[in-house]
């Protein structure tokens, strides 16, 4: 089943818990009345499977406060989340129901950001796709608005990710003017084609769509991973011809 049909229902609010299991039972309605513990345990019968669903969520969630930052959700940054994301049509509704609930303000965001940071290790990978997808719809109105970075930098921060960490982040997902590999690859101009190199091999191992989905991504955000990937290899090879 797709990670898009699991989004909604009493089950997967209990198994999760929390802010975010609160909010699937908010958008559920009834439904989570009508789900028994059995059917919680076949829906979600591991951990695996249970940082998919709170990562779907999640990303649901703090996109929408996220766009409501700078005090207006517009339609490019919806846009840019049904870009990013790829809702199916008959999942469209259901997402829907999670996004109204979440964009109605900024506040709580911190609550929800800090369940799924508990899920997996602090600065992992799949966070920061998770990061660089909200920075896609930071910048999709053109301005990236003062307060979608003070945003930004607290679900950052939440996540384990320190200011260098985040200041990386932003050059990765083209949210400075400046597009420097050095800062893409998180290394100084001054570092050796050695320490260069294996910065590069260890970036590769870690953010590989494969591996970012064994570690509790989802199948349906693989495209996101994949530019990722791609802006890594692109900046390591603006290195090596600059040098050579």
């Amino acid at each position: 089943m797709s990670i898009w049909g699991k989004i909604i229902g009493g089950a997967t609010g209990l198994a999760l818990g929390g802010p975010i299991g609160a909010l699937i039972g908010a958008a559920a309605g009834h439904a989570v009345d009508k789900m028994t513990a059995t059917s919680a345990d076949s829906l979600i019968d591991e951990q695996g499977a249970t940082r998919k669903v709170a990562f779907t969520i999640g990303v649901i969630v703090l996109s929408a406060k996220m766009a409501k930052a700078d005090g207006v959700v517009t339609r490019d940054e919806i846009a840019a989340f049904r870009e990013v994301f790829h809702v199916p049509p008959d999942e469209t509704r259901n997402v829907g129901r999670v996004w109204d609930l979440a964009r109605k303000d900024v506040a709580g965001f911190e609550a929800y950001a800090q369940q799924i940071a508990k899920l997996f290790n602090s600065g992992s990978p799949v966070l920061e796709q998770l990061l660089g997808s909200l920075l896609h719809i930071a910048k999709a109105d053109g301005v990236l608005h003062e307060n979608e970075i003070k945003y930004l930098e607290r679900v950052a921060e939440i996540f384990g990710f320190d200011q260098i960490a985040f200041q990386r982040l932003l050059s990765v997902y083209g949210a400075t003017s400046a597009d420097d590999p050095f800062s893409i690859l998180g290394v100084e101009p001054t570092a050796s084609d050695g320490e260069v190199k294996a910065i590069y091999r260890k970036l590769i191992r870690e953010y590989h769509p494969d591996r970012l989905v064994a570690d509790g991504m989802p199948e349906e955000f693989v495209k996101q991973a994949n530019d990722k990937m791609a802006a890594i290899n692109a900046a390591y090879d603006d290195i090596v011809k600059t040098r050579g």
